[in-house]
């Protein structure tokens, strides 16, 4: 069997996927690695150039966006590794940082997943350890309170900022940039719930691993280079409700509908601030051209939030296999 399945899902970051996958040969040299790319409908020739300069990755084409989740589970139904590498298109391992992760599942066989210290490209470490959040987390976190209080308990402790990001530990879940899992945990688990779209299918797929009995593990000695959101940031609207309506999906499949409908909510009511105070600095002539560009994008969010007030649509809970998709090699 291969040594590991590196799984990479792409959407219009082509210089940046030919980075990623150019970081993989010297990241574990020693080991048998299989790299399977999924393209979620990229219209800047992306999927040309994985046919073209990495002949020998698995290319699965989809003809539009089906979403990170299901886009990975397509990659679980291909892939052979005796462990998997979720690894986003803007994320370059340093040399030799699979091999450290994978010696480290080897070396302890109750820990089913493992991820690596997060770099900005600038040097600075990029958070990647998290408690589960609350609820009240999830009212602080990207919203005008975190912008207020930044360093509250709250966030501190979300966050984990009570530990050093240069030792081993066992924590909750791990931001998805780059995460290694066994096989055993994908056979016992499953893949990522396509509910989520983009965001918080990792910490969902985390605290299913650790719900039966995987331990998740920071190891800060494999570093990887993360360009944070380079896919999302292209439509930022669209980021902002996918973002949101993957939290409130995550609370109300943890903690019930009626908490996922406060904080729907709660977090259109906060939307609502954030236009209201952007049109008032427009009345002010405060960067007019500015304003304008984010009132519409607010006002796109607010739209689908209210849209949603009632909890995900049929549609959007929708399977893989409802949806077009093409494979070759």
């Amino acid at each position: 069997m291969i040594d590991v399945s590196v799984v990479v899902v792409s959407y219009n970051v082509r210089d940046l996927l030919r980075r990623c996958l150019q970081s993989i040969p010297d990241s574990a040299p020693q080991r048998s690695i299989e790299v399977v790319v999924v393209d979620n409908g990229s219209t800047d020739g992306s999927a040309e150039e994985v046919r073209r300069d990495f002949p020998d990755a698995v290319l699965i084409t989809n003809r539009t966006n089906v979403g990170f989740s299901a886009a990975n589970n397509q990659a679980l139904a291909v892939v052979h590794g005796r462990s998997i590498l979720f690894l986003n298109p803007d994320a370059e391992l340093a040399p030799g940082a699979l091999e450290t992760m994978l010696a480290f599942l080897d070396a302890n066989p109750t820990v089913g997943i493992v991820g690596p210290l997060l770099r900005y490209p600038d040097g600075r470490t990029q958070g990647s350890r998290r408690r589960f959040p609350t609820l009240l987390t999830a009212m602080i976190e990207s919203t005008r309170f975190q912008q207020w209080w930044p360093d509250c308990p709250v966030l501190t402790r979300y966050y984990v900022g009570d530990r050093r990001d240069d030792e081993v530990q066992d924590v909750d879940w791990l931001v998805g940039a780059c995460l290694l899992a066994r096989r055993e945990v994908i056979e016992t688990v499953g893949g990522f719930d396509e509910q989520f779209f983009m965001y918080s299918e990792e910490l969902d797929w985390c605290r299913r691993a650790r719900d039966h009995g995987w331990r998740v593990v920071y190891v800060p000695s494999a570093h990887v280079v993360h360009h944070e959101g380079r896919s999302s940031e292209q439509n930022l609207a669209r980021r902002a409700q996918h973002f949101n309506e993957s939290k409130c999906r995550y609370f109300e499949k943890y903690f019930g509908a009626d908490v996922g409908r406060a904080l729907r909510l709660f977090l259109l009511a906060n939307t609502l601030i954030d236009v209201s105070e952007e049109t008032l600095k427009l009345i002010l002539l405060h960067r007019p051209g500015l304003r304008v560009r984010r009132i519409r994008n607010l006002v796109r969010v607010a739209r689908y939030q209210v849209s949603h007030l009632g909890g995900p649509s049929v549609e959007s809970s929708g399977s893989t296999a409802s949806r077009s998709r093409c494979a070759s090699r």
